[in-house]
């Protein structure tokens, strides 16, 4: 067995080769194994569980795309009107927890809240015996402290000095840390309220994310909600979720009708075709629930081209002719109107004028696939990224598409491109915002 295989046999991850080599060696630096062979071979659990710790590497912060901490504080909040007071505390799984940044800023947000103590219990598991310890410990460095308002960290943390903060022993103590492997996960028959699980199913092939959406599903309750990350939505919805409508959450729910008996369509993400903000990224993926209705008898208005410009002569636009940028705008509207004809005209004028123009390919790329024409849109998309390769909705378009053509690590490429993008961009809007 390959040490990619190996790895992924134990973790479930889709390691690349030049991590498992990488970690291999540096395992076999600190051990005075010179031979690789015999090193595998005889792998104790004591040191697989070294080898692993150099292949996951957690990224995370204290309130990480905080409107999920929003939503779910509501939905406890909600529940405890309609009982009055909870029957029982609401059950919270963080999995992976990485280094406990997650399931503490939930702590803490339902205290902000006013949500008794008792009315609530955490639990949080990851791979890492290393992350969990360090979960455990409760102390934090200047990195996880990112959040553009940091007044939590005066209400919940104590200074240790040279930037080290300890978590308050009360927060601490609503929070119980376990090393588990999430396809593993056996909590006794208990069922939670709220599962996050987020940025974990980008590193699976499809059978391995399979599995793992239908143990989360297993093991949330049929009215609670789970938070994935901004690229997995879509795996989410293929395998019997639908996702909340609340912006910048992600949140998504269990779908308790009975399966068709019919292949279903694949879901159609939604045609929310704003450009997003420098900060981050306005692109929701949730499908339109909203049916759509038919196309009305009579030919709708067309676009607005630029009075007197043909196509063949771009960049010679007419006095009072739409700049680039306005016929890219209506185009937008006539797309979320289902005027998809006209939208596409908009496009193209765009495209006459400006050829570079990547929105443009875009939102060509959504019209396509809403019209079932797959390979269509994702040519579109693919020009898309080829001007634009930071193009984040794009990417989790063609990442969708890859899955569906079966094309697991294409697929697995594209949802990790996506990942490192929104990071970078999150990354730089709290940069932005510190004084």
């Amino acid at each position: 067995m390959s040490a990619q295989a190996m790895l992924r046999r134990v973790t479930g991850l889709t390691v690349s080769k030049a991590a498992a080599d990488r970690a291999i060696r540096e395992r076999m630096a600190l051990t005075g194994e010179v031979n690789r062979e015999e090193y595998l071979a005889k792998l104790c659990p004591d040191e697989l569980t070294e080898l692993v710790e150099l292949v996951v590497v957690p990224e995370s912060w204290l309130f990480r795309d905080p409107q999920a901490f929003h939503v779910a504080v509501e939905f406890v909040q909600a529940r405890m009107a309609r009982q009055g007071a909870p029957l029982r505390p609401v059950r919270i799984l963080s999995i992976p927890c990485a280094g406990g940044e997650e399931p503490y800023s939930m702590a803490m947000a339902l205290c902000d809240a006013g949500v008794p103590r008792s009315a609530f219990s955490i639990d949080a598991y990851d791979l890492s015996p290393g992350c969990v310890a360090r979960a455990r410990s409760g102390v934090y460095g200047r990195n996880a402290f990112r959040a553009q308002d940091l007044a939590f960290r005066d209400r919940f943390f104590t200074s240790l000095g040279k930037e080290e903060y300890l978590i308050d022993e009360a927060i601490r103590a609503q929070v119980r840390f376990n090393q588990g492997n999430l396809l593993e996960l056996d909590p006794g028959g208990r069922l939670y309220d709220i599962i996050f699980c987020r940025n974990l199913l980008i590193y699976f092939d499809k059978p391995t994310t399979k599995a793992a959406i239908e143990r989360l599903s297993a093991l949330l309750s049929d009215d609670g909600i789970l938070f994935a990350g901004y690229a997995e939505v879509p795996s989410f919805t293929q395998h019997g979720f639908t996702p909340l409508q609340h912006r910048q959450a992600f949140g998504l729910k269990k779908d308790t009708q009975p399966a068709p008996t019919a292949v279903p369509a694949p879901p159609r993400l939604p045609m929310s075709l704003r450009a997003p903000p420098p900060a981050r990224p306005a692109f929701e993926v949730e499908r339109r629930k909203a049916s759509r209705t038919a196309a009305p008898a009579a030919a709708p208005a067309p676009a607005r081209a630029p009075a007197g410009t043909p196509a063949s002569t771009p960049g010679k636009a007419a006095a009072g002719a739409p700049s680039p940028a306005e016929l890219l705008a209506q185009a937008r509207k006539l797309a979320d109107r289902g005027e998809n004809k006209d939208a596409a005209a908009a496009c193209h004028a765009v495209l006459a004028r400006a050829p570079e123009t990547a929105e443009a390919y875009f939102i060509l790329g959504m019209l396509s696939e809403h019209a079932g024409q797959a390979a269509q849109a994702e040519e579109h998309w693919r020009r898309c990224i080829y001007l634009r390769p930071d193009h984040y909705e794009a990417l989790c378009h063609l990442a969708l598409l890859a899955e569906q053509s079966g094309n697991s690590s294409g697929a697995a490429t594209l949802k990790a491109r996506a990942a490192r993008i929104y990071q970078r961009q999150q990354n730089a809007g709290t940069a932005r915002a510190e004084p």
